[in-house]
Order: structure tokens, then C-alpha cells, then sequence
């Protein structure tokens, strides 16, 4: 699955001019939590709802709104952007596991999406969760089995023909290997759970668990 399948394309920015005042609203009316900042068509920056917070005047402070908004409106993006920011970036041509490993690393709930040095997208923790829940088949009814399986080659194809012996479908498959053993999590289009069980079990495959009724 590539970026460009899950990033948000065109997303709203912000230049070194926007006021905090400025930047806070577009966050609020858009439901957003970050801002690339864009300088001359150049991404020089990302600011998110916390750096904003963290520059705002606290709830405790003795300035009165006029002051509060003055101060807010005469802030700019460019007086809190750190100087040389490292903003770090994927292509959309990138996978999406590639996105979520940079994430990780680098701490952060979003990153710019750049083609050709323009900026094209954001991609963000919220994309990777609907990416998982989809890879997952959590919203898809049917039936989803944990089995723990030998770590070989061969044994998808084993479980495959299983399937294909009892006319059911496999719909997502995820593998997590440990080892010379290894968890595999099944989605199919079918709730005859007894069924499939007892294929699988003859065939000398171990259950972990089972669920006909996995649906949200």
C-alpha cells in the first residue's frame, strides 16, 4: 500500500507571515492538527496544534482579551518556526510502512508528502490506524481465526488449498513470524466456524482462537 493511496492531497498550509491567531483558526475550522509551512513554494516547516499551545498565553494569565488577542495576532509563524527546522518527509510513492516506521523513529504524528520538491500531501497517524483497521478487515463481517503456524515456506499455500477445498474465501491475511514460529491471523467470508475448524485441525494446524462475530 503506497502513501499516495492514504495521504491527504493538497494540504492546508501556512507561511512565516500567518499570525498564531491565524494559524490557530485554520486548525480549528479545518479539524486539524498540523500546518506545513511554506516559504516561496519551499517546506521550511511543520507546526502542529501543541507548538501553537505551547506559544499561547495560559488560561492563568492576567492580560485582558484585548491584550491576549493582540498579542496572538501580532505573533507570527516565523517568530516560533525554529531556525534550520529538519522536517522529515516521505514520497508518495513511498509504502505507507515506510511512513509509519518514520513516524515511530522520529516521534511525530505527521509527516509531508513531497514529489519533485512541492509539497503534494500530509500523511498522518490517523491514516495509518484506517490503513490497519482496512489490512485488518476489522469492519468486513465473517469469520477471523488466530492460528500459530511452523515458520516455512509452503504453509500459506497448505492452509490456501484448505480453503479452497471448502469453497471459502480468504479475505485479509496478516503474518507475524517468532522465530521457526510464527502468528497467522485470518479473515474470511464465511461464519460456518465449526466447519473451517475442524478442516484446519485434521489438517494439524494449531487454533489459537476464533471469532464469527468480529464486526464494528
Amino acid at each position: 500500500m503506497l502513501v499516495r493511496s492514504r495521504m491527504t492531497p493538497n494540504p492546508i498550509t501556512v507561511s512565516k507571515k500567518t499570525t498564531i491567531a491565524e494559524a490557530l483558526e485554520l486548525i480549528k475550522d479545518n479539524k486539524i492538527r498540523r500546518l506545513p509551512v511554506v516559504d516561496r513554494g519551499k517546506l521550511i516547516g511543520i507546526v502542529t496544534d501543541r507548538d501553537l499551545s505551547q506559544v499561547s498565553p495560559s488560561p492563568a494569565t492576567t492580560l485582558s482579551v484585548f491584550e491576549l488577542n493582540y498579542l496572538l495576532a501580532k505573533t507570527t509563524i516565523g517568530d516560533i518556526l525554529p531556525r534550520n527546522q529538519k522536517v522529515v518527509t516521505v514520497s508518495p510513492d513511498d509504502y505507507l510502512e515506510k511512513a509509519a516506521l518514520l513516524m515511530r523513529e522520529n516521534a511525530v504524528g505527521g509527516i509531508p508528502v513531497m514529489e519533485q520538491g512541492q509539497l503534494v500531501g500530509i500523511i498522518t497517524e490517523s491514516d495509518i490506524f484506517d490503513a490497519f483497521i482496512e489490512i485488518m478487515g476489522v469492519r468486513q463481517p465473517g469469520l477471523r481465526i488466530h492460528l500459530e503456524v511452523e515458520n516455512r515456506v509452503g504453509v500459506l499455500a497448505e492452509i490456501s488449498q484448505i480453503m479452497k477445498d471448502l469453497g471459502v474465501n480468504i479475505t485479509h491475511t496478516v503474518f507475524s513470524p517468532a522465530g521457526d514460529k510464527g502468528s497467522l491471523l485470518l479473515k474470511q467470508d464465511t461464519f460456518d466456524e465449526e466447519m473451517v475448524l475442524k478442516a484446519l485441525k485434521e489438517a494439524g494446524f494449531e487454533v489459537v482462537a476464533a471469532n464469527s462475530d468480529v464486526i464494528y
